[in-house]
């Protein structure tokens, strides 16, 4: 009995013993993954060099070097510059198709126009060498200021108040981009430069790298403060500017004579929260600025600066009056008394609601809603009752209230009203879409003038906000979705984009039909003409003889790289084969590409990005 037990743990473990030896090794499953990941990517490398369409071959390359930098960074240095000379052909080519369109519309309305810009490939490479190469972007952006980027727009650009040369604008770009992936140090390092001059674009650097790091962003606007105001150069449009960063943080206005030129970055304006210390060497550089003896009498006040100077000073007195030194606030009101007896009539009439926007509370919205109705009623012209109601549409849309389709029905030009109410249709479905409301969100798809696209990526979001609680409800409306899929050319890349869309959505509702579902969308993208696997974006549109607008949305979910980067993470072998099922060179370069930095790059756990 004794020697059966002692058979019986023998047996037991060669059992364990041969278990174990068949475990599979984690470590080195993931090395063989990562090999692999690199010979696809090198092997993508050598195809995209004799790639056709330079945007897609710039754009191969630069992602290619960039995945490959940490492993073979004189390769991807390399395979950088490659990028770099197909993007300025690629450019240079998007250029001048926009240019013939501008213009071909303009020949068409008299001079309006409205379009969505090409990418800037240039900037694209630009931004991802930047964040391995500092030499080697520096190199690249001393190409760009040699080569006198955006050109066409230079010779206007450099003279215009409150905007920067080309040269530091693109820097500040850069930066920017570098700023918004957390890069502080290395976005820095390329906006330095560019930080001694006050325009739109180095404040609203400084503004956004104040919510990244605020002491950073304080001590280089102190820094612009002292020097400002020790410049003779600097006048009313750069005392505007610095308030900015302090007291409207996204909103700038420059005066141009009578006019009021704004630029609104963000939806709402919030005064930044900086010590007493910083807003009062504000108001002592700004009075020092706007202080200074005025001309001589019989001088055009147009050529002095005089209208600027009166319209800055009395934007900002209210400020002063709030929070400066008594002293201060005395020299400032009565600089603006003195102003106020040299300056045109029209000038001293300036809209007040223009002037102290962002500084002094807006109108409710119900004072703003009957203001354009009462102009309605007194309009005079049917074209201008036409811009009345967009506005009001615009005023509604903004919020989500549905009195925009209301609004837009009114427009009485046929061929502006069924523009207008498609674009704001489109803002209501964002609306919806953005702050989760899937009933008016559901509505719209019914009911409203939306593009299939739109009704697909409605649907789709509606259904994966539903997912958890409602496993039922989700899955009938993503077979909505397909059935609107369905219903695009099958000519049209918007078809596969919105299979990929559904894939995504099944991603999260249903993993198991997800490989189904991408297998779809490929198919679909071979019998789509102009299919890349990236740049999907929604935009809305119209032109009016008031205005024109566009309003470009970026769709990341019908896109190739998301739902490629998830199945490769699924079964790696299986999604490099589906890749390779496209027949055009850019989809499955994208694809190829996501699968790859799925193993070299993988997403960190929820839990180890909290900690």
């Amino acid at each position: 009995m004794i020697m059966k037990h002692k058979h019986l743990v023998v047996a037991l473990l060669v059992f364990v013993t041969v278990t174990q030896a068949q475990t599979p090794d984690p470590a080195k499953e993931l090395k063989l993954r990562q090999a692999k990941a690199r010979s696809l990517l090198v092997a993508l490398s050598t195809d995209a060099r004799s790639f056709h369409d330079q945007t897609l071959r710039a754009r191969s390359l630069a992602r290619i070097a960039d995945a490959l930098w940490k492993i073979d960074p004189e390769q991807g240095r390399l395979l950088f510059r490659k990028a770099w000379e197909a993007a300025e052909v690629a450019d240079q080519e998007s250029d001048r198709k926009l240019q013939d369109e501008i213009a071909r519309q303009r020949a068409k309305t008299g001079g309006g126009f409205a379009t969505n810009l090409p990418p800037n490939l240039r900037r694209e490479v630009l931004r991802l060498a930047a964040r391995h190469d500092r030499p080697l972007s520096e190199e690249f952006l001393e190409k760009l200021k040699a080569q006198k980027v955006d050109a066409a727009n230079s010779a206007t650009t450099n003279l215009r108040p409150g905007r920067l040369d080309a040269a530091l604008s693109q820097r500040l770009s850069l930066a920017r981009e570098l700023l918004q992936t957390d890069e502080v140090e290395r976005a820095l390092q390329f906006a330095d430069p560019a930080l001694s001059v006050v325009g739109i674009d180095s404040i609203n650097f400084l503004v956004d790298l104040r919510a990244k790091n605020p002491a950073a962003a304080d001590s280089r606007y102190a820094a612009l403060l002292s020097s400002s105001a020790n410049n003779p150069q600097s006048d009313a449009n750069t005392v505007s500017m610095l308030s900015s960063y302090i007291f409207t943080p996204g909103l700038y206005m420059i005066f141009v004579g009578n006019n009021i030129n704004t630029s609104q970055m963000t939806s709402k304006i919030v005064a930044a929260d900086v010590s007493p210390e910083l807003r009062n060497a504000f108001f002592q550089s700004a009075a020092s600025i706007l202080l200074r003896p005025l001309p001589q009498p019989g001088q055009d006040p147009a050529t002095t600066g005089l209208e600027a100077r009166f319209m800055v000073t009395k934007r900002l007195l209210p400020l002063y009056e709030q929070w400066a030194p008594a002293e201060l606030v005395e020299s400032i009101r009565g600089q603006l008394n003195a102003l106020n007896a040299v300056v045109k009539d029209e000038t001293r009439r300036s809209n007040e609601d223009w002037v102290g926007k962002g500084i002094k509370p807006d109108k409710p919205a119900e004072d703003r809603e009957q203001s354009l109705l009462d102009q309605i009623d007194r309009a005079k012209t049917s074209d201008e009752r036409d811009g009345l109601y967009i506005q009001l549409a615009g005023y509604a849309a903004v919020k989500g209230d549905m009195r925009a389709r209301e609004f837009a029905s009114k427009v009485a030009d046929p061929e502006v009203r069924k523009q207008v109410q498609a674009y704001f249709d489109g803002q209501l479905a964002i609306y919806a879409v953005s702050k989760k409301l899937a009933d008016p969100g559901l509505e719209l798809v019914h009911k409203g003038d939306l593009t299939q696209p739109i009704k697909v990526w409605v649907l789709t979001e509606s259904a994966k906000s539903l997912g958890k609680t409602d496993k039922e409800k989700a899955l009938e409306l993503v077979e909505e979705a397909v059935t609107e899929a369905r219903r695009i050319e099958v000519s049209d890349p918007a078809l596969p984009q919105a299979l990929i869309a559904v894939a995504n959505a099944l991603r999260v509702i249903d993993a198991g039909r997800v490989w189904d579902a991408a297998f779809d969308a490929v198919k679909a993208a071979n019998s789509a003409e102009g299919f890349t696997g990236e740049d999907a974006v929604f935009v809305l549109k119209f032109q009016s003889k008031n205005g024109s607008s566009v309003n470009t949305n970026d769709a990341p979910d019908f896109n190739l790289e998301g739902i490629f980067r998830d199945l490769a993470v699924l079964d790696y072998d299986r999604a490099v084969e589906l890749a390779r099922g496209f027949e055009a060179e850019g989809p499955r370069a994208v694809a190829t590409i996501a699968i790859a930095r799925a193993i070299l790059e993988p997403k960190k756990p929820a839990a180890a990005k909290s900690q």
